[in-house]
């Protein structure tokens, strides 16, 4: 069976080649980057962040197991997202904020078409979040977790983690239909 070009690149990882990290560093920065940039606003806490992921692959390589292509990207943005809930918890008063501002509910309408609204517009609305709910937000959407592990990852109730994802989702379909409406109103 053919190797291929992700397991040869775990494998001379595992051999601590300098050459395998750069080449980890090149082909997946961005990418890295872009994962912790859903969690992190500041550009320095970032590259902070990025720098201690970093640290901490190199020193838990031996804990890597290749399960199959895509494992080891997998792996890598594990300890990115780990890495940034850490940040996140050492470096602010995160709290999970209570429901002290009124949200419309939302249940009945159906969820904006995103097609017409660019990915990096998307971004930077869910990068506006406050910081509870964008963290809610992303371990849901784009970490795929439940509210139950989302609960355990940052210490709330799971009725806390639902509550926080419901809102989050109310509060970007508001910022939708605004961009919506100022992109009508500047076009006709």
């Amino acid at each position: 069976m053919k190797e291929n070009k992700e397991q040869i690149l775990a494998d001379r990882l595992l051999l601590k080649e300098e050459a395998a990290w750069k080449e980890l560093f090149g082909s997946y920065s961005r990418n890295l980057t872009y994962v912790c940039s859903r969690y992190i606003i500041g550009k320095e806490d970032v590259h902070d962040v990025l720098q201690n992921s970093f640290i901490k692959m190199f020193r838990s390589i031996d804990s890597f197991e290749y399960r199959g292509n895509g494992s080891l990207r997998a792996w890598i943005t594990r300890i990115v997202v780990n890495e940034s809930l850490k940040h996140i918890k050492q470096h602010s008063d995160f709290k999970v904020f209570a429901d002290t501002f009124e949200i419309p509910d939302i249940q009945d309408e159906e969820e904006p078409n995103l097609e017409e609204i660019p990915q990096t517009v998307i971004m930077e609305m869910i990068r506006s979040l406050p910081e509870g709910y964008r963290t809610v937000f992303n371990l849901f959407v784009f970490e795929k977790k439940s509210h139950k592990e989302i609960a355990g990852l940052l210490g709330i109730a799971e009725n806390s983690s639902a509550s926080q994802f419901h809102r989050s989702k109310a509060m970007l379909i508001q910022k939708i239909k605004e961009y919506k409406m100022s992109k009508k109103a500047q076009y006709g």
